[in-house]
């Protein structure tokens, strides 16, 4: 009975989705697909974007690190926090200035056309690999704790959710976006904020008295001054200001939606208000990790990491708040995945086919060949999530940081090159260099600690090591 309404509330939620999506895609074109015809409001990208960063692995995986990591991934968010400024006022400026639909476009004005491609293809392949493995962590929960139940397959579940984001990005692309997931994230950060205050008055604590608790059983340190190890405080920030600089300033679904807004005073303005809230959000989900910690040791629940949240919310607590958390599951759900698919249908039509570029294309066969590539990315995704349910591995913020490590540090050794040298390079030869960086660096973590017998721990830092060798390579082509 309480499966069959939670699958009715899901049902009216994307139905409230669809007709969002029919009011903001009247008149819509590709223009409007791509960049929102430039007419987004700075606010509502801004809180809209909270989501996206946020989406299903922030709202089930970091409270279930709390009890072994306790609050140590504040350190990250701290480096977020500076990288959105690095973001605001060095690449977007740039963007705008050179009036950018694709952010990757800047790279073949500055070296040339096989930089401009390798740029692009790896943002394809990162965004690909993460948004698939965010899309699966959701889509598994709400599996396992709702549609079993109801003897719904994980294949059919995943084939109707990925036909109801085709369906409501299918046309208004960008514009549509900007507005369901500000929608969206209403919904995550309600559930957020319910489960905390029901549960700290379940546990007959203040917030004071809540802080008071987890710092006496240790859950509320944040810094780690253990230099050998991955935590090291200096480590987790200067990654996590990098990991902002990759994964929102150089990542064309993040950008997507800044350049969308119609001036750079709204887009800066956008990313600062963005920044603070996300700063805000962070530490409310680690306190979350911390009242679910001390609930389960109140009554003595053995479930530990992704599961803890999920298992609380819909076994342990009132049908309502229940109720609450799977509308707030599903509003992480889909933002994971809709801005992905646009922006990668963005990205493949401007970068790898060039469809702005052919002047005898009419408006509709552009929109043909972007629809086509919008459904064979929708079809990708479906193939990836049945992949990673065959895995079934558990640590996804774990493997989500790793491939933002491998894949984003070739982004940011380009655009480092670019935006501080003036140097020109051999083109034709980059792609040779960004395929190599992320095989040394992957060498340099696995392997060479190992055979030296060294103590030392390479972590979050990774992404930093790659953008490092991706620039001294480009150094060693570059033109005389």
């Amino acid at each position: 009975m309480v499966s069959t309404l939670f699958l009715s509330v899901i049902i009216i939620y994307f139905l409230v989705l669809l007709g969002v999506a029919y009011f903001t895609s009247k008149n819509a074109n590709n223009e409007t697909f791509y960049i929102g015809n430039k007419s987004s409001h700075w606010a509502l990208v801004a809180f809209g974007m909270i989501g996206t960063s946020l989406s299903g692995v922030t709202f089930v995986s970091v409270p279930g690190t709390v009890e072994l990591a306790k609050f140590s991934y504040f350190q990250v968010v701290l480096g977020y926090f500076i990288g959105y400024f690095v973001v605001a006022f060095v690449l977007l400026p740039l963007y705008y200035k050179l009036k950018l639909t694709s952010i990757y476009n800047y790279l073949g004005q500055r070296f040339g056309i096989a930089s401009y491609k390798t740029g692009a293809l790896f943002f394809i392949v990162s965004r690909t690999l993460g948004a698939t493995l965010r899309l699966y962590l959701v889509i598994n929960v709400l599996q396992i704790f709702v549609l079993d139940s109801l003897n719904i397959s994980f294949q059919t579940t995943t084939l109707v959710i990925l036909i109801m984001i085709l369906l409501y990005t299918f046309k208004g692309g960008v514009k549509t976006i900007v507005w369901t997931d500000t929608l969206q994230t209403f919904f995550m950060l309600l559930a957020l904020v319910v489960c905390v205050v029901y549960i700290m008055g379940d546990l007959n604590l203040s917030f004071s008295e809540t802080l008071s608790k987890l710092d006496a059983s240790g859950h509320l340190q944040i810094f780690n001054w253990n230099f050998l190890e991955k935590k090291y405080f200096l480590k987790q920030i200067i990654g996590g200001a990098f990991i902002t600089i990759a994964m929102t300033g150089l990542d064309q679904e993040m950008m997507q939606k800044n350049i969308s807004v119609k001036t750079l005073g709204g887009a800066q303005k956008n990313m600062m208000f963005f920044s603070t809230v996300m700063v805000i959000v962070n530490f409310l989900f680690l306190l979350l990790g911390g009242v679910l910690y001390l609930y389960a040791e109140s009554k003595g629940i053995t479930v530990k990491g992704d599961d803890l949240f999920p298992t609380i919310a819909l076994s342990y607590l009132p049908v309502f708040i229940s109720l609450i958390f799977i509308i707030g599951l599903i509003s992480a759900l889909f933002p994971s995945a809709d801005g992905a698919i646009t922006a990668l249908t963005s990205s493949f039509c401007i970068d790898i086919l060039g469809v702005q570029r052919k002047k005898n294309w009419s408006e509709d066969q552009q929109a043909r060949t972007r629809k086509t590539v919008h459904l064979v990315f929708a079809l990708v995704f479906l193939l990836m999530v049945y992949y990673f349910k065959v895995l079934n591995n558990k640590s996804i913020i774990g493997i989500l940081l790793d491939i933002a490590g491998y894949t984003y540090g070739p982004l940011l050794g380009l655009f480092a090159f670019g935006i501080l040298t003036k140097h020109r390079i051999k083109d034709e030869l980059a792609p040779i260099i960004c395929l190599l960086a992320p095989i040394i660096s992957y060498l340099f973590q696995n392997y060479i600690p190992v055979y030296f017998n060294w103590s030392y721990q390479i972590g979050i830092e990774l992404l930093v090591i790659n953008g490092s060798l991706t620039f001294f390579g480009l150094w060693l082509i570059k033109k005389r």
